[in-house]
């Protein structure tokens, strides 16, 4: 499993997330999948786009998984 830093960030949007980790190509990609119910925080099915993703919480797409670290 991968992590992921949120640096002097107190939390990043699910759909940044995405981005930054290159699971997706663009912004309106991750939305997409997002709203369809492809991504899953901390096991749970997740479908606000910007979702407020915190130090501690599991994200889950297409076979790739990664927790937010402080």
């Amino acid at each position: 499993m991968a992590i992921f830093s949120l640096g002097k960030y107190p939390h990043v949007d699910l759909c940044d997330l995405l981005k930054l980790e290159g699971w997706v190509e663009s912004g309106a990609v991750a939305k997409a999948v997002i709203a369809e119910g492809y991504v899953l925080v901390d096991g749970a099915v997740e479908t606000r786009k910007r979702c407020k993703i915190l130090a501690g919480q599991t994200v889950t797409f297409d076979g790739n998984s990664i927790t937010v670290q402080p």
